[in-house]
């Protein structure tokens, strides 16, 4: 829950002193939401996607212990930049497992620098924080991994329906959206999947303001191996440039702007 302004110093000191575990921080990524984007990876996920990139993010102690003033020393030296260049993206491993400390950064961001916020999520925790905890999240990047719910939980290790439930809290909530689906082939590019998520998302309306389609690659694949963990896809190719066509086409028939 997004805590209120603080009373008095004391709690807003408080507040600032929640911990949080982080990954790393990028600054100046182009690909993590609108503009140019700060953005903190935190850690701890409790998917165990067959693809994941980053299987080092999963366990939360993994990451680095910060207060949330720490958080914010991080971002100060960009503030100004990201004010009219971009904003600010958490992202993960799976930043609603750190529902307490996400939201505490989400709201000094918006009150000490007024930047763009973004969150990027799969959802599924999403029971966990109230409504009014998206105060100060101005976009959310939804990553909804496959429409066949027997697929999903083969790929992911969880059940699909509390992300397609938390894509309708953000349609009630009014929340703008980007729609993000890994293109994976013998896993996430059958037609008949791909037009099944497109209907689905087309049915949230003009709050998608984009559906992201990204190719599949093998860049993390030397990660599972150093953690001593066994890596099902080395032999999956990455997509050629057309089937990513051809998937952003079954998305864009929907009626939907896909990139």
């Amino acid at each position: 829950m997004t805590p209120p302004i603080a009373a008095n110093h004391s709690e807003a000191s408080d507040k600032a002193e929640t911990i949080g575990y982080l990954h790393s921080t990028e600054s100046g990524a182009g690909v993590d939401g609108p503009g140019m984007r700060f953005v903190f990876f935190v850690s701890g996920c409790q998917f165990r996607c067959l693809y994941c990139h980053n299987p080092d993010t999963w366990k939360l102690h993994n990451g680095r212990q910060v207060t949330v003033e720490q958080a914010l020393s991080e971002v100060a030296t960009y503030a100004r930049f990201l004010k009219f260049a971009g904003g600010v993206t958490i992202s993960g491993g799976e930043p609603l497992m750190q529902h307490e400390f996400v939201g505490e950064l989400f709201h000094q961001i918006k009150q000490r620098y007024g930047l763009h916020t973004a969150l990027d999520t799969q959802g599924f925790l999403h029971e966990r924080v109230s409504d009014a905890w998206f105060d100060d999240v101005d976009l959310v990047m939804l990553d909804i991994k496959h429409s066949d719910p027997d697929k999903y939980l083969a790929l992911t290790g969880q059940p699909l329906q509390p992300t397609l439930d938390f894509a309708q809290r953000l349609k009630r909530l009014g929340k703008k959206m980007w729609i993000r689906y890994v293109l994976v082939p013998g896993l996430t590019d059958g037609d008949a999947d791909i037009e099944r998520l497109a209907d689905y998302v087309a049915e949230l309306g003009d709050l998608v303001e984009r559906v992201e389609v990204l190719p599949f690659h093998q860049l993390g694949k030397d990660k599972w191996a150093q953690l001593g963990m066994e890596y099902q896809l080395n032999d999956t190719p990455i997509p050629t440039a057309a089937q990513a066509a051809h998937a952003r086409a079954l998305f864009a028939s929907r009626g939907l702007k896909v990139t």
